[in-house]
């Protein structure tokens, strides 16, 4: 299980400040949900949670180490935020063992560990000659989370997993992130936009609004309808 801490942690843009959270703590084994409109910051709070931009200010720490300039974390954490993560040229195959050779995995472990997302993955993400580039957006998506997931973290990192996948493929991914969270004690920071997604599975839900902390709940001592309640308001605001 992975604790993580984040304090006074600022990244601007030019003069607009995309993220600027004062204190944020995740409690190892948490399944966490990020939730927010389009610009909330979401994603540049997971991009400097994996040192993948600098922050203006502040400190991201994983198990009480500094991510910047670290590599300590990177052995055990498994993420996914975009395309970007992925190398076109390669088969999905390819890339699965590519990834696992990165963590010291061999060929038949590997190969035996993607059986268990055989289902999800589906002929064309999981057995396809294709490069990932010719793959549709939810294949390629299909194919990111498999990577995360089959290193098997001690933390994993999903932006908008929900993302581009038909509704089976959605709900089997909803159930994974559950089972694997609840039986490894994986602690699992989840963005999305589908509210009842992460409603239903996540332990805490924390709620950004231009790059700040607005809410931060956990059921069952907080009521979630909160967060429905909150972008309900924010959809009946009229247009400036």
């Amino acid at each position: 299980m992975v604790s993580i801490r984040i304090t006074g942690l600022k990244k601007n843009y030019g003069e607009q400040t995309a993220l600027h959270i004062d204190s944020l703590q995740i409690a190892p084994g948490s399944l966490t949900g990020i939730v927010g409109n389009n610009g909330a910051g979401k994603t540049t709070m997971f991009r400097l949670l994996l040192d993948l931009i600098r922050p203006e200010q502040g400190l991201a720490e994983i198990e009480g180490k500094a991510v910047k300039g670290s590599d300590h974390w990177k052995t055990f954490t498994g993420s996914y935020l975009d395309e970007g993560f992925l190398i076109g040229f390669l088969s999905p195959v390819e890339y699965f063992h590519f990834a696992a050779r990165l963590h010291g995995i061999s060929e038949k472990e590997t190969e035996e560990r993607l059986e268990a997302y055989a289902g999800f993955l589906g002929d064309e993400a999981g057995g396809s000659s294709k490069t990932i580039r010719q793959l549709s957006s939810g294949n390629k998506q299909k194919v990111g989370i498999v990577a995360a997931l089959m290193i098997r973290p001690a933390l994993l990192v999903l932006d908008e997993p929900f993302n581009y996948l038909d509704p089976s493929s959605q709900i089997m991914i909803r159930q994974m992130l559950q089972q694997i969270n609840h039986n490894k004690g994986t602690t699992m920071l989840v963005s999305s936009h589908n509210l009842n997604y992460l409603t239903d599975i996540c332990d805490r839900i924390v709620l950004l609004e231009k790059g700040k902390i607005v809410k931060d709940l956990t059921p069952p001592g907080d009521d979630l309808g909160e967060v429905e309640a909150y972008f309900r308001l924010q959809a009946g605001k009229p247009l400036p």
